[in-house]
């Protein structure tokens, strides 16, 4: 196990590019399992989680090719559908969330799909309910195993095309749902779908393969299903939530710096929610530069008064993944505010260390924290600390930046599985960190 020395207070400069969007990977190259025909995909990060699912892929039979970094052929020519049984496929799946997604392209191509019950971060329960219900309106026959809490879905003579509305905007429901009925009979709506900028990606690369999908960016995706899928070439976008890390980072360290090529026209709220908490995030063609902070920043109140909440929503809104950065740079702003997470529920109690390093944080209940912050007229203490997940480990790392001294952070592969050579980029921009 890895962690981190961090010997923070140091101002940062420079300028820093966004990796691949994760989310987005891990679906697109989930949909490469659509055809036989060679797709090829870049933009790709080098992140645990998405080398996980490139690794069970080439297990299943996929033929993987590098080109360059970050850039790669998948061939599905040649599946071995037998992996999917073996208690080694059971052992790689269930650490990764992503693997769910998985079950969509194999059932709708093969008719045959087998998960364990995917693993991935400690945030509170993320039910499947969404995925299998919906594919069972497809045609498919669901057998849960609750010993082994394996889930296999068939389909003896196909999909069909049905109508589905969906009891929650879920991201990977709607992008299982979607690749599951491209390939099905008839016709297929998807009301209530998820629309965040990865679902657009995902059909504009089902739509190059040859798929019938309209109403792309609403939340009602209608699909004609089609006999077979061909290749297609492919670019994963800038990460979003990588992008709303940096800028966290900036304003903490009260540094200026440039976020390279960030494709403004999908962030969504992201930048706005920041500019509420008193950062400028300034626009420069593609690029968003974040002066430095000298004199710190101030959150807004709403109109007549009252203090500002910021929670989470379906895109367009505010990320949940972004939650935690959002937390980590109120606690040094002047004023106060209310986080709001709504959708896990133990996403907030990474709060505890920043309490710990002095942060003024209180816990209201599972979703909800009260921040006054310190408007850095004391700053936070540097300490030992563990990751718990992905998203609070980049904000614990942030706050040890931003903090007078030396601080570990341990469990560090946590945050290796959603940013690619974290400890590399960050010295680029003349941060002291180093792993052990």
């Amino acid at each position: 196990m890895s962690s981190l020395r961090v010997r923070g207070g140091i101002k940062l400069s420079g300028e820093i590019t966004p990796q691949g969007a994760k989310n987005e990977a891990l679906q697109v190259i989930c949909a490469t399992l659509l055809s036989e025909i060679d797709v090829t995909i870049s933009n790709i990060p080098d992140i645990i989680d998405v080398n996980k699912l490139i690794d069970i892929l080439v297990k299943l039979g996929v033929n993987v090719t590098k080109l360059e970094k970050g850039k790669f052929t998948f061939n599905s020519k040649n599946i071995d559908l037998d992996y999917l049984k073996k208690g080694k496929f059971l052992e790689d799946a269930k650490s990764l969330r992503g693997s769910i997604m998985l079950v969509g392209p194999l059932l709708s191509r093969f008719g045959f799909a087998s998960i364990p019950r995917p693993g991935g971060d400690k945030i509170g329960r993320r039910r499947l309910d969404t995925h299998f219900i919906n594919l069972e309106k497809l045609g498919a026959k669901l057998d849960y195993n609750s010993i082994n809490k394996t889930y296999s879905v068939y389909s003896k003579d196909g999909l069909k095309g049905s109508s589905i509305l969906l009891d929650e905007a879920s991201v990977t429901g709607t992008a299982n749902i979607l690749m599951a009925s491209v390939l099905a009979e008839g016709f297929t709506s998807i009301y209530n779908a998820a629309c965040e900028p990865y679902i657009q990606q995902l059909c504009l690369l089902l739509n190059n393969m040859g798929a019938k999908i309209s109403g792309v960016g609403s939340n009602m995706l209608e699909i004609e299903g089609v006999n077979i899928l061909g290749g297609a070439k492919h670019k994963v976008l800038p990460d979003m939530i990588e992008i709303g890390s940096w800028i966290g980072l900036a304003a903490m360290t009260k540094s200026n710096l440039r976020i390279k090529n960030v494709s403004w026209q999908n962030l969504g709220q992201i930048p706005e929610v920041f500019r509420k908490v008193g950062i400028s995030v300034n626009r420069e063609d593609d690029d968003i530069v974040i002066p430095a902070h000298i004199n710190g920043y101030k959150i807004s109140n709403y109109i007549d008064g009252s203090i500002l909440t910021i929670s989470d929503a379906p895109w367009p809104g505010f990320s949940p993944d972004l939650i935690s950065i959002v937390l980590v740079v109120a606690t040094q702003a002047e004023g106060s505010t209310l986080i709001h997470q709504k959708m896990f529920e133990s996403r907030l109690f990474f709060v505890d260390k920043l309490i710990d390093m002095g942060a003024k944080i209180i816990l209201c209940d599972p979703h909800r924290a009260s921040v006054i912050g310190h408007n850095f007229k004391s700053s936070l203490k540097p300490t030992i600390m563990s990751s718990p997940d992905i998203r609070a480990g980049i904000a614990l790392l942030i706050a040890a930046l931003s903090a007078s001294g030396e601080s570990i952070i341990q469990n560090v592969e946590q945050i290796d599985r959603g940013y690619e050579n974290i400890v590399e980029r960050l010295k680029s921009i003349g941060a002291d960190i180093e792993r052990f």
